[in-house]
């Protein structure tokens, strides 16, 4: 079924929610410097320069294509399975799924043509997307110099300054759902991007839930999707821990397990902070926290992921257990008394308020963003959740999802909109490294520099920035784990 971009905008669209349509219109990656992708946005009207993306949700769709497609300078037709978009956090209305492309056709010509805008999207907007390093520029940052008054400020990481990722699966350590590759999947480098881009430290993050959630039909969101078996969510635990230190060994990175391991290493090359997404492993045991801290060294734990856990509520389903549980309380007692900073990421408004009320340390969020009216599943967090944590003394990590932001720049708003609620000293960075399911707006470490720098353009002071890229966190994990 042929359809036009008049019934998108009308929404008269809605009507064929899950029926294959084709739909012509100009295709936008998120990043034109990526080449062939099978996530990027059909527009309407061809884009008027480089990295502009559609304000009117009406106007573009999103497109989840079947294989990789490489930019097209004209315009295309597209085949595939139309679905509508609920809460959507962008404000997208419509995703066409397991999308292929057909004949090309023309539209009608605007003065800026599509050519141009692939020619100069490292130029024009996208280079915050592009790998650099402090204090110098790429070549996509002489673009822009070319093309812009002033080029984007260099940050200059004051004395002492730390930068740290407060929530990342870089170097994939979390075994694959589909378990014909299992816990053989081969690793990718990690301390080389990380020496790129200055990151001296992540909380590499091992998730246990993965064996028994999937992404949901619409391709959005995570669910889970059958009960666990006794014991294999602690087996799958056990595993990912050896995968996590294998990966340190072999990446010849620094395995940072107390606040003087962080002063003395931490500055000179990649770190690791052993952390875990979900306590799911524990299945409810208190005493394997313990366990987890004396021979795993985990160090950060998060209390809940994807699936309704033995601790607690999660954003993304409706509540069972009224938020934290009696058991999720034991567990914070523990993580305080042995030196374990506590993330409350994924778990409800619910979850958050018990958790302050109970931990006697900071509390961190190490990944989402603010939203005024989140969806009832969304993964986004009100002004009032942010500042339960900031009243902890805690830090809540802005992340790069393009559902929430559409380049680095919007992502540097968006942490000064979260500075604005709870204090600059309250905010960090939370990458979600290889943990999207959409292309992210930081997909390298070698994109920090470009950060920085967008965080000075939205007006945050080069002490201010090495606070945000890391100095909250180092101040709730000496604070935590001593």
């Amino acid at each position: 079924m042929n359809i036009d971009w008049p019934t998108i905008r009308t929404g008269d669209a809605d009507a064929l929610h899950g029926a294959t349509i084709e739909l012509s219109g100009w295709m936008i990656p998120l990043d034109p410097l990526a080449g062939s992708v099978d996530y990027f946005l059909l527009g309407a009207d061809e884009p008027c320069c480089g990295g502009c993306v559609p304000r009117n949700p009406l106007t573009s769709i999103e497109v989840h294509a079947a294989m990789p497609i490489a930019p097209q300078a004209d315009a295309l037709t597209l085949r595939g399975r139309l679905v509508r978009l609920v809460d959507d956090p962008a404000g997208w209305r419509y995703r066409l799924v397991d999308a292929t492309p057909l004949e090309r056709v023309e539209m009608p010509p605007r003065t800026f043509s599509r050519r141009a805008f692939l020619a100069s999207g490292a130029a024009l907007g996208l280079t915050a997307c592009a790998p650099g390093r402090f204090g110098g520029y790429t070549e996509a940052h002489e673009g822009a110099a070319q093309t812009e008054s002033a080029p984007a400020p260099a940050w200059q990481p004051p004395a002492g300054t730390l930068t740290i990722d407060m929530h990342s699966h870089g170097g994939r350590v979390i075994v694959s759902r589909n378990l014909s590759i299992g816990a053989h999947r081969p690793f990718i480098p990690l301390a080389a991007p990380m020496r790129a881009g200055g990151m001296n430290v992540i909380c590499l993050a091992i998730v246990t839930d993965t064996t028994v959630t999937r992404v949901a039909d619409n391709r959005k969101r995570f669910e889970a999707w059958r009960d666990p078996q006794p014991g294999e969510l602690y087996a799958l635990g056990q595993t990912e821990f050896q995968r996590a230190h294998e990966l340190i060994e072999r990446q010849q990175m620094r395995l940072v397990t107390n606040a003087a391991s962080l002063t003395t290493s931490g500055p000179l090359g990649p770190c690791a902070i052993i952390s875990a997404e979900g306590a799911d492993f524990l299945e409810g045991q208190v005493d394997r926290v313990d366990e987890a801290y004396t021979q795993h060294q985990l160090r950060h734990l998060q209390l809940t992921h994807y699936r309704v856990n033995e601790l607690g509520d999660i954003q993304t389903e409706p509540p069972v257990h009224g938020g934290l549980t009696d058991t999720g309380v034991q567990v914070i007692r523990r993580c305080n008394a042995l030196g374990i900073v506590v993330d409350v990421a994924h778990g409800t408004y619910d979850l958050v308020k018990r958790a302050a009320d109970t931990s006697t340390k900071p509390l961190v969020l190490s990944h989402s963003a603010l939203a005024t009216h989140p969806g009832a599943r969304s993964r986004l967090i009100t002004p009032d959740h942010a500042r339960v944590i900031a009243g902890t003394g805690g830090v809540i990590g802005v992340w790069p999802s393009s559902g929430t932001f559409k380049d680095l720049h919007a992502m540097a708003e968006g942490v000064k909109r979260m500075a604005d609620v709870v204090g600059v000293e309250h905010v960090g960075l939370g990458t979600d490294m290889l943990g999207f399911i959409s292309p992210p707006v930081f997909r390298s470490y070698e994109q920090l520099p470009d950060l920085a720098s967008a965080l000075l353009l939205a007006g945050f002071s080069p002490e201010e920035v090495g606070a945000i890229l890391g100095g909250n966190y180092r101040r709730v994990f000496q604070a935590s784990v001593g």
